[in-house]
This record gives structure tokens, sequence and C-alpha cells, in this order.
């Protein structure tokens, strides 16, 4: 079984310029872990929920001079400055992509390798589609035991 059979054909996507505000509420509202960022039609990046949520855990350094025990609700106050951000303030660039023609558990090893739950899918650096392992379990529940179970 290949790719493109279970893809999400139209992803929503953002671009580099697009307010964070803007994708938590997509995140949030539909339950996106993760948006492609694109820019004149490329693949440029991506934009996560961890990426978001890690803007507002302290640096190294600042554990390092001596904050012993962070103040939780004080991070979570951050979370108004971080919403202001722009997309290519925070997104992941270089963007591992899968092809359409690739066989699904063939992605799905390059997604537990890189510890992803979704991943673009790209041709000749357009972005066709996205792919998330719950996409890839329930193509191998229905053909292994979808019928056995009716």
């Amino acid at each position: 079984m290949l790719v493109s059979e279970i893809m999400t054909r139209t992803p929503k996507t953002v671009t580099p310029e697009t307010k964070l505000l803007e994708v938590v509420s997509l995140m949030c509202l539909f339950r996106y872990s993760g948006l492609p960022v694109l820019e004149n039609d490329k693949l440029v990046g991506i934009i996560a929920e961890k990426d978001v949520l890690h803007r507002m855990f302290p640096t190294l350094e600042e554990v390092m001079d001596g904050i012993s025990a962070p103040d939780y609700d004080s991070m979570m106050l951050q979370y108004r400055d971080v919403v202001n951000l722009k997309v290519a303030d925070l997104m992941t660039p270089g963007v591992i992509t899968v092809s359409p023609d690739m066989h699904i558990l063939r992605a799905a090893t390059i997604m537990v390798r890189h510890k992803f739950r979704r991943i673009p899918v790209g041709d000749g650096g357009k972005l066709v589609g996205m792919l998330s392992l719950g996409d890839i379990h329930k193509a191998i529940f229905q053909a292994n035991l979808a019928e056995s179970i009716s």
C-alpha cells in the first residue's frame, strides 16, 4: 500500500508570516499537531505544537544560572507573548518528507525513527499531502481486520 492511497491530499498550510495566534487557534480547534509551512508554493518548514510549547521552557543557560525550581505559573503566562510571534520565529526548517509512491511501512519507519506523529508528503519540492501515524494504523487495520470484525 502506498502513501498516496491514504494521505490527506489537501492539508491546511500556513506561511512563515502567519501569526502564531492563528496557528494555535487551528491547532486547538481542529486538533492539528503540526502544519506545513509554504512560501511561494514551496515547502519551507513545519510548525508543531511542540515548537510553540518549547518556547515557554527555560533555556539551559537559565537553569545553569541557578533557577532551582521553575515558576510554572509564570511560564504559562509567556504563552501570550509566544502567540504574538510569527511562524518563521518558531518553525522547523529543512523538513523531512516522504514521497507519495513510498510504501506506508517505509514511511512509518522514517516517522518512528524521527519521533514524528505526522510528516509532509512531497513530490519535486511541492507539498502534495500529509501523512499521520493514525492514517497508517487505520489503513493496516482496515486491510487486515476490518472485514473479520463486521
